[in-house]
């Protein structure tokens, strides 16, 4: 009888956190890395959240605090709901823990039965199946082209729905790729979802504040209504705001799943950082004015990395409308060999000889389930951008 338990079986690692380990392990051992996995915004927090941090800190609301959120944090959810949204809560309908992850988790955790099937787009953020897995349920995995834009269709989204389905994850615009999704191409998967009542949607909002170009963000409940009842709308602070350490993701949705989600978080983690809570009370309904200045930042970096990427040969990289990703297809690489004698079998390989050869560090496409590519996080410097990709593009020449 082993000690751990079998469902551990059933997971792996995220990838996305074991390539930015091993890149600050070779940073440490005094390699030249330049770092491009992980998820996160190079700005900082900015100066009035922190004021209001620490506004909090000074005047002692630093206790335990209600499960799932203060009552001034879910009014603030609530007012940018209606405001952003043109969606209608009450603060029962809010819930607020450490950070989207755990949002999305309790979710799954409060609903998942063994046999139901939860249908996830590929490519898809790394913990995505691996939660829906720990809670009990199968994912169900829907692939997407580099063709379609890497965005579901509603024939696929038919064709991967069966009496098991519970839930349909619909993450907008989309970690790895990019892919925001347009009134229209949404509303053509809401009309299928409308068809199939005993299927819930969970949407991941988390980037909707970076959007790029002409493209405008919508959410499923906003495009069509008659999906409010059963669809678990999530976002958090930590990508449009830059407060990732802060901890803070929210979702709002029918009040009887919001209470099953605030019974498992008072049972594991209970509140959320009170601390944090006050800060994202301020993010939320303070100055939204650096938000487009942000976001001309990241879109012209964007744009060096697609020019960079897409003069290499083999390499193929679809415009993304918004995030901080390009998910670049590497078919006309594969089964090269680089200079230090490694075999492209698979983007795996890649990814690795990409690092131990050059030091960029990159996340392999297969841990998002969609091959042969590989993400790139533009969540940094343009000189760090620019000198990767230089790299890259060395790297990608040599190939043979």
């Amino acid at each position: 009888m082993t000690f751990l338990s079998a469902t551990l079986s059933r997971v792996k690692p995220s990838p996305t956190i074991a390539v930015t380990n091993k890149a600050r392990e070779l940073k440490e051992a005094g390699r030249d890395v330049i770092g491009l996995g992980a998820g996160e915004p190079d700005f900082d927090t900015p100066d009035n959240i922190k004021a209001a941090a620490i506004a909090a800190i000074q005047a002692g609301k630093t206790k335990y605090t209600a499960v799932d959120g203060i009552a001034e944090l879910k009014q603030a959810i609530c007012a940018k709901f209606l405001r952003d949204n043109s969606l209608s809560y009450t603060p029962d309908q809010v819930s607020v823990g450490t950070g989207g992850k755990q949002i999305l988790y309790n979710a799954l955790v409060a609903t998942l039965n063994p046999g139901d099937e939860v249908v996830i787009p590929a490519p898809y953020w790394v913990s995505y199946p691996d939660m829906v897995l720990l809670a009990g349920g199968e994912p169900v995995i829907a692939e997407t082209s580099l063709q379609t834009g890497f965005k579901l269709t509603a024939d696929q989204l038919e064709a991967a729905i069966t009496p098991k389905t519970k839930w349909f994850i619909f993450n907008s615009p989309s970690n790895p790729t990019g892919a925001g999704y347009s009134h229209d191409e949404l509303k053509a998967l809401t009309d299928v979802l409308i068809r199939h009542p005993h299927v819930w949607v969970m949407t991941d909002d988390m980037y909707e504040h970076l959007a790029y170009d002409d493209f405008r963000f919508c959410t499923p409940a906003q495009v069509e209504p008659a999906l409010y009842e059963r669809t678990l709308t999530c976002n958090g602070v930590s990508k449009a705001y830059a407060m990732t350490g802060w901890r803070i993701g929210y979702a709002a949705g029918p009040q009887p799943l919001i209470a099953a989600m605030r019974k498992i978080q008072s049972q594991s983690t209970s509140n959320p950082c009170s601390v944090s809570q006050w800060a994202a009370v301020e993010a939320l309904n303070g100055p939204q004015d650096f938000l487009p200045t942000n976001n001309t930042v990241f879109q012209r970096r964007r744009d060096l990395v697609l020019s960079m990427l897409n003069d290499i040969d083999g390499v193929t990289c679809p415009t993304p409308e918004g995030a901080f990703y390009v998910y670049p297809s590497i078919a006309g690489l594969i089964g090269t060999t680089s200079p230090a004698g490694t075999v492209i079998a698979d983007d795996e390989t890649f990814a690795t000889a990409l690092l131990e050869e050059t030091g960029v560090a990159v996340v392999f496409g297969a841990a998002f389930g969609l091959s042969p590519n590989f993400r790139i996080s533009y969540a940094t410097s343009d000189e760090a951008l620019t000198e990767a990709c230089r790299r890259i593009q060395t790297f990608c020449a040599a190939l043979t």
